[in-house]
């Protein structure tokens, strides 16, 4: 058996139909999409317009609200940054304690340029408590950021009740796709949200490259920059664009769109095949995050009495991860599974199993097999 990837939450392989439709870009077809005067500007230019209308047909938005980036790091850098300068009296976000760390980060540096920031706990099962939520608000809020699934534990959100309760009290709804987008459902207009960061890696894509939908009407939201230099992409985010990128994040979003309902449920089929069998030999794991909720391609687990770093270091062959990739040279616990309610140790003892796209049965049954030894061979030199 070769090795066998099962990180997909961290990143995930390039399609060899995105790289099939990048590969023009960075040989022949080289011109700057800003370049108006000649037919190479207007090729990389109608290119980048196609990627725009690809991208927001996914997520149910205009061509016109798309916004490219370098990943949905800077998506997130822009929405709340760009809307906290923007907002001239009001000054309170709420956000979750489960987010990601790009999220919390930049809270926190808005906290240190004046804003009052609320982070709200999350059920057992990792979901938000709505009524919760509505007693956070206040006069002075003006944005509620949520992760639309978990990059750690792969709960769902449910952004469309979210989106309610942002529509009842007028405020700006920020939401993080990252994990999301292209693998579950999303329309902007029904789930009334008004800000959402994506990234082309996380859908079999490639790295440096994502987009922000702002929507335009309705009500219209205002940002400020945060890149200076040139005015590109409607002056929101300057900088010669990474035309090979874009259009590998457009087909990206196509081929995701097409292959939604059919994808997720085979990879449903081997998490589940996947849990089925590791329960039959380990049945003291704990399930951390709710089942009923959650991306198709995730389970994180909770091994006992075996910690995560010494299961990983025995199985060489399969790619896995403790947490979120941002976070994996940390030696501090999850911060989402310690908002769960975990311990230390437990935390400690959780391995997140990322499938994806390109998973086989046979990886996944070589898998627990590997995973049913290694866990036993752990626990009896630790008793």
């Amino acid at each position: 058996m070769n090795k066998i990837y099962l990180d997909n939450q961290a990143t995930t392989q390039i399609d060899p139909a995105v790289l099939d439709a990048m590969m023009p870009y960075l040989t022949h077809k080289f011109g700057n999409a800003a370049s108006r005067s000649h037919a190479f500007g207007w090729e990389a230019e109608e290119a980048v317009d196609i990627s725009r209308e690809q991208v927001a047909k996914l997520i149910g938005a205009t061509p016109q609200e798309i916004i490219f980036t370098s990943g949905a790091t800077e998506s997130i850098n822009l929405a709340l940054k760009g809307s906290a300068q923007s907002e001239s009296t009001h000054k309170h976000i709420i956000t979750f304690k489960t987010e990601h760390k790009a999220v919390l980060d930049i809270c926190e540096f808005l906290e240190n340029s004046g804003c009052d920031i609320t982070y709200l706990s999350v059920n057992s099962d990792g979901r938000i408590d709505l009524e919760k939520l509505k007693s956070a608000i206040r006069e002075d809020t003006f944005l509620i950021s949520v992760l639309h699934a978990n990059n750690e534990i792969g709960v769902i959100q449910p952004i469309e009740e979210i989106g309610e309760v942002c529509k009842t009290n007028n405020l700006i709804f920020h939401v993080d796709a990252a994990q999301s987008a292209g693998k579950i459902p999303l329309d902007v207009e029904k789930m009334n949200i008004h800000l959402l960061s994506l990234s082309a890696h996380k859908i079999y894509g490639p790295k440096g490259c994502g987009a922000l939908y702002v929507r335009r009407k309705n009500p219209r939201i205002e940002l400020e920059a945060i890149i200076h230099g040139g005015g590109h992409e409607k002056g929101f985010r300057s900088g010669t664009l990474a035309v090979h990128n874009i259009v590998g994040l457009g087909i990206a979003c196509e081929i995701s769109q097409q292959l939604v309902d059919e994808e997720s449920k085979r990879i449903s089929s081997l998490r589940d095949k996947l849990l089925n069998g590791l329960q039959s030999e380990i049945p003291n794991l704990i399930i951390n995050g709710s089942m009923q909720y959650r991306l198709a391609g995730n389970l994180n687990v909770c091994f006992p009495s075996a910690k995560s770093d010494s299961i990983m270091m025995s199985m060489r062959d399969i790619a896995l991860s403790s947490g979120s990739a941002c976070t994996s040279a940390s030696i501090q616990p999850s911060h989402v599974l310690k908002a769960l309610g975990l311990t230390k140790e437990q935390s400690h003892a959780s391995i997140r199993f990322g499938i994806g796209r390109f998973n086989t049965e046979t990886e996944i049954e070589y898998t627990i097999e590997k995973v049913i030894k290694t866990v036993n061979r752990i626990r009896k030199v630790a008793v």
